[in-house]
């Protein structure tokens, strides 16, 4: 048990997790759009994920809720280097008019991490509502106009709509996280759970997900895919509702953040 434990916390802390979910969002807009899957690419944005992630929580100094991983940061370090070397590896076999689209969204990462504002004070992250929008817009960006740009497929009202959808369901995914680091947040970080308190917070992402649920019968395919995005729905609003400041330490690491998987698995069933 105690081996399973290690090997999970390795999986979340490592972002093996999280680019599982930003890789199952850009799988899933394959399957929206019908074209063929790009195996470079899409190996670009899962080691990319990781290597950004990690670079964010590690480049400075770590939270409070990331003190425990003193011990294994050397090896995680390693691990994210292969994982870069890994990521530089798919970009080699990507076309250059691919990999240009994605340097903005690698830069905003980096800027998300690396203070340039106030004389070189903060960054991107350390901006309560900006936080939010970055890492929303990235995850859109990635996972539905980087993989449609490179397969030269036409924008549509469609795309535009699965953007917009794509950016709100990443902000509700979000918000379980923020009310968890209530705790640990600086009184200059003005999340929304900070600003508009925890439980107006949880009536903000019912409403942000009751859009993305209105944008998924202009968007979906067939039945079957509305079907699956239903049931995404209504887990993602369970676990929303029950999100609180003393959540257990894999609720939204793991849970919360394995949303766009099942959906992934749910659409492939």
């Amino acid at each position: 048990m105690n081996l399973f434990k290690k090997v999970l916390d390795f999986y979340i802390n490592s972002s093996i997790h999280v680019a599982l979910a930003v890789f199952s969002l850009f799988r899933i807009t394959e399957l929206y759009f019908g074209f063929s899957y790009d195996e470079s690419l899409g190996f670009f944005v899962f080691f990319a994920t990781i290597t950004g992630y990690n670079f964010v929580k590690y480049a400075g100094v770590a939270k409070l809720h990331h003190r425990s991983l003193t011990k294994n940061l050397q090896i995680i370090q390693v691990f994210s280097l292969i994982c870069f070397l890994l990521m530089c590896y798919y970009a080699w076999l990507l076309p250059l008019r691919t990999l240009l689209f994605f340097v903005p969204l690698g830069v905003l990462t980096f800027l998300y991490a690396v203070p340039f504002l106030s004389g070189f004070q903060k960054n991107l992250r350390s901006i309560g509502y900006l936080k939010i929008i970055v890492v929303a817009l990235v995850w859109a960006a990635t996972t539905v106009l980087l993989p449609i740009y490179a397969s030269e497929i036409s924008i549509t009202t469609e795309v535009y709509l699965c953007v917009i959808q794509r950016f709100l369901l990443v902000v509700v995914l979000i918000l379980p996280f923020d009310i968890r680091d209530v705790q640990y947040d600086a009184i200059s970080l003005q999340t929304i759970p900070k600003k508009i308190g925890i439980e107006n917070t949880k009536k903000f992402g019912v409403v942000l997900l009751g859009l993305c649920l209105a944008l998924e019968f202009m968007i979906s395919p067939n039945a079957n895919y509305r079907t699956a995005f239903l049931m995404v729905f209504s887990v993602l609003l369970i676990l929303l509702m029950r999100a609180r400041v003393n959540q257990s330490k894999y609720y939204s690491s793991f849970w919360v953040e394995a949303i766009p998987i099942f959906w992934w698995l749910f659409l492939l069933v």
